[in-house]
């Protein structure tokens, strides 16, 4: 089955808006076993036409997003309707939508709005409950006298909207359209704390000798995504493969990132977590918030950047600044103690280092990180790491090995040095 997807937005070629659509479609298709062969990105107006005309003629699932706003740019619903000579008619289904929509906002339907109700005929509505644009599907037969044998799927950009209804409507017809045996299995083994190249290193070699084995990676994160398609057998020799080597490294087979991870294992433990952040400014409890269901194990975060806020906050002992430096493990041990102390937390994790590009010298260079982990009842772990480059970078990288750190103590797993 070949797949393509066509992204009309303006704001999309210039760069003011990440296309994100194209990444979360690409991956839930190879969930399925389809993987996408080719995405176009048009501006917005006329010339979405052209492109859907070009990407029909060669596949034969076209999913195009964006263009089904109120706006006199959004026109991807009116030129498909014009490519395959189908009249537009009010659909009074789309129309009651928009009406209950607006009418618990207090507002009216604007004429605008209205068009968004303009349904070409022998299309089908995709229920949009999320936003007032509804998705549109078109049977393949409506293009056969083009010489088409594609079905065409119009769905709304906004990713909110977008995302359900690619589970909800899209995804279930694919099912059914895959011949039978043409499914196969899509693995992403998600590995934390390993370069890509080591990961090459150990076990490329090995996976390439697997029978119908598909493989690939992606650094995402801070972690490295092995992913491996092929047959049941075959995904399930190269998971050996990968676990033999990397099993304690391997934080998610389901493409959870590890704050999830974290969030899921306090949560079934009924344990409540603490942070007590320097040079990360915050972004280790950022992430651990962006995780829905956060609130039931994380009470307590801690932004002490300078060394009088980690003595008055969490009670870091003066002598140890002057006699180790604020990135010692010394102190990096005393901030997480003292953040558990202060919380009434079961974990606290602490980073302090060097996020530069200045600040560093010959002992502690630009990119120097200690990292500390104290839990009740355990012993207290600090770990020193080193991430040169961008703070950003080294935000982030940090920021993965304090969470990663936790989840071996919460999985029982020793400490990676």
């Amino acid at each position: 089955m070949r797949v393509e997807l066509v992204n009309t937005g303006t704001e999309l070629l210039l760069g003011d808006t990440v296309n994100t659509n194209a990444a979360w479609i690409g991956q839930r298709l190879a969930a399925l076993g389809i993987q996408v062969a080719r995405q176009t990105i048009v501006p917005d107006g006329a010339v979405i036409r052209v492109a859907i005309a070009e990407a029909a003629q060669r596949s034969d699932v076209v999913l195009v997003s964006g263009g089904l706003g109120p706006t006199n740019d959004d026109l991807t619903r009116e030129s498909t309707a014009e490519l395959l000579s189908l009249p537009m008619e009010l659909n009074d289904g789309v129309m009651a939508h928009l009406n209950e929509y607006f009418a618990k906002r207090g507002k009216p339907v604007s004429e605008a709005t209205k068009r968004q109700a303009m349904v070409p005929r022998g299309a089908f509505v995709l229920p949009n409950p999320f936003g007032t644009a509804p998705g549109l599907y078109f049977p393949a037969a409506l293009g056969e006298m083009l010489g088409w044998n594609a079905h065409i799927f119009l769905l709304p950009g906004p990713p909110r909207e977008l995302k359900p209804m690619v589970e909800n409507e899209v995804e279930p017809r694919l099912r059914e359209w895959l011949p039978d045996g043409a499914s196969r299995r899509v693995l992403y083994l998600k590995v934390t704390g390993v370069g890509e190249s080591d990961i090459v290193e150990a076990v490329e070699k090995r996976l390439e000798c697997v029978p119908g084995l598909d493989l690939g990676y992606c650094i995402r994160g801070g972690d490295v995504d092995v992913r491996l398609a092929g047959s049941q057998s075959s995904v399930d020799a190269g998971a050996g493969i990968v676990r033999e080597a990397f099993g304690d490294c391997i934080t998610s087979e389901d493409r959870r990132i590890i704050e999830e991870v974290i969030v899921q294992l306090l949560t079934e433990r009924g344990e409540w977590l603490a942070t007590a952040e320097s040079c990360t400014g915050g972004t280790i409890a950022s992430r651990i918030t962006d995780v829905s269901g956060s609130s039931r194990v994380f009470g307590h975060g801690w932004v002490t950047y300078a060394n009088e806020a980690k003595q008055q906050h969490l009670g870091v002992p003066a002598e140890l600044f002057e006699k180790h430096g604020a990135v010692s493990e010394e102190v990096a041990r005393a901030m997480a103690e003292g953040a558990l102390k202060q919380s009434g937390a079961d974990h606290a994790v602490s980073v302090t280092g060097i996020a530069g590009p200045t600040g560093g010298t010959p002992e502690k260079p630009v990119g120097t990180v200690w990292i500390g982990l104290a839990s009740k009842n355990a012993e207290t772990w600090a770990l020193k790491r080193f991430y040169p480059g961008a703070r950003d970078r080294f935000k982030l990288l940090t920021s993965q090995a304090a969470l990663d750190i936790l989840r071996r103590r919460l999985c029982g797993l020793k400490l990676r040095v």
